[in-house]
């Protein structure tokens, strides 16, 4: 009977302990993904959705109290404008600029890698039309806000199309690249006429280090003022805070630098 009573208590505690083990996974899920940035914030911020392009619906965010911001068109990883950008919309604007979340996928938000990579494909078999896009939330936030300077900022499907832009507009004043696909082409990167500032994780395997070398080679052979930034030990997406690879350390400071960025060549 005891050996019982025992086995049974034993039973017991490791459903308590598991349950209390399953509580703490599900905060600090929720931690990982509540916006580790908003503490730091200098302005309270409104957020809403608008109309800036044909049927594209992006997010815009601004702080509460009127003045003359910088603006900056934030684009989206392959999942589309979810959540996570939006927040990442709300942190920008606390800092005081007007963000403009662009959205290339017409409204839709993809819920896995499959279909991820089937939108991200149709963009990069249709590149004009995501220009066209990003252009017109740079027009709107020029008719609208009266931005003077205006910075593209992407992560990595996103950080690709930052490049673009930068590429093809004469209206960008500073560009973001977070791990997104790049350009070595001097003809091509001799467009830009701004800073630079490039993210990327050494452990990246879709953008090796020695893409981000060549790059980094011919921005400074066309005297292009940019900032390069490998971090070791980290991978594709690792400032995702819902991915595998999300590295909050390498996030924070990689956050930091972007805002000393964009407070350097936007303000």
């Amino acid at each position: 009977m005891k050996k019982q009573t025992k086995k049974l208590a034993s039973i017991i505690f490791g459903m308590l302990v598991f349950a209390a083990l399953g509580f703490y996974l599900i905060n600090m899920e929720g931690q990982k993904n509540s916006g580790m940035f908003k503490e730091d914030a200098k302005y309270q911020i409104i957020g809403k959705s608008v109309n800036y392009h044909k049927n594209a619906g992006g997010y815009l965010a601004k702080p509460l109290k009127n003045g003359d911001y910088p603006g900056v068109i934030m684009i989206h990883e392959w999942w589309g404008l979810n959540d996570n950008i939006k927040e990442m919309a709300d942190n920008l604007a606390g800092q005081g600029y007007v963000v403009l979340a662009v959205d290339l996928y017409n409204g839709e938000v993809a819920d896995d890698a499959n279909r991820a990579r089937e939108l991200s494909a149709n963009i990069r078999q249709n590149p004009q039309e995501a220009i066209e896009n990003m252009k017109s939330a740079i027009s709107y936030l020029k008719e609208n806000y009266q931005t003077e300077n205006i910075a593209s900022l992407g992560w990595c499907f996103g950080g690709q199309q930052s490049l673009q832009i930068s590429l093809n507009s004469d209206d960008i004043n500073a560009t973001v690249i977070y791990y997104g696909n790049l350009v070595a082409d001097k003809n091509q990167l001799s467009k830009i006429n701004h800073p630079v500032l490039g993210i990327f994780g050494a452990e990246d395997k879709s953008i090796p280090v020695s893409t981000v070398e060549e790059f980094e080679k011919s921005l400074n052979e066309l005297e292009i003022e940019n900032e390069i930034k490998i971090y070791d030990g980290v991978g594709h997406a690792f400032a995702n805070p819902s991915g595998a690879n999300y590295a909050p350390e390498e996030t924070k400071d990689a956050w930091a630098k972007t805002l000393a960025f964009l407070e350097r060549n936007l303000k």
